[in-house]
């Protein structure tokens, strides 16, 4: 989107799902996940959402990512076949920081332990709220795979300060460095992603089994 200078500016559709989008149709399978929409610039909002010709000077959060997920629940609605495809929209992973993001002072290098009182967990995110809502207007059968809770209880899952120096006791100079931007928006392997790739897993045996079943009635 140009902006008065002239020149391109980043910004994110609404109401368009992506150019390649036709390639996904005739797929097996469909995973979506709503990660990015946990970054700063995503979640500050000014200046960023664009419907048709229009950028919003500044849109809440929580209504642009309803605006696109009903965009891209139309699109499966209307493209994809329930009798050949099976769809999933994994839920997203909160961060653990603390004082800041991550790259104004937040850290999570202290938290060295997972949570085991679940009455210390955050409260569950809205944007989930969102997305269940969206989730049960559509007409496509679509399996949420909601991992937020479960792994909310992990904040000791984050590579951190580790995340450019593994494998090596890491020098004073290099702590130091590594603390200015803690990596607390992805997770060690193997860790809490092979959970998640657990339930996507055994989701995606007992569809298959109900989509052989189904289809050996059909004939």
């Amino acid at each position: 989107m140009p902006d008065g200078h002239g020149t391109k500016k980043e910004t994110l559709r609404l109401d368009l799902v992506g150019r390649s989008s036709d390639k996904y149709k005739s797929a097996d399978t469909h995973i979506q996940h709503g990660h990015w929409w946990t970054h700063e610039k995503t979640s500050k909002g000014k200046d960023y959402y664009q419907e048709g010709d229009h950028v919003y000077d500044e849109l809440n959060v929580l209504e642009a990512f309803q605006k696109a997920l009903t965009t891209w629940a139309k699109w499966v609605d209307a493209n994809v076949d329930p009798l050949k495809t099976m769809v999933f929209f994994r839920g997203y992973s909160a961060v653990h920081f603390s004082g800041g993001q991550w790259n104004s002072g937040g850290a999570c290098d202290t938290q060295i332990e997972p949570i085991r009182n679940e009455t210390l967990l955050r409260r569950y995110l809205p944007k989930m709220l969102v997305l269940e809502s969206v989730l049960k207007g559509m007409k496509m059968h679509v399996t949420y795979l909601n991992i937020t809770r479960l792994t909310d209880f992990r904040k000791d899952g984050h590579p951190s300060i580790y995340r450019r120096h593994r494998g090596h006791r890491m020098s004073e100079k290099e702590r130091a460095e590594s603390v200015k931007h803690q990596d607390c928006s992805h997770w060690c392997l193997p860790g809490v992603p092979d959970s998640w790739n657990e339930l996507l897993y055994s989701e995606l045996l007992v569809k298959e089994i109900k989509m052989r079943q189904h289809q050996g009635k059909a004939r």
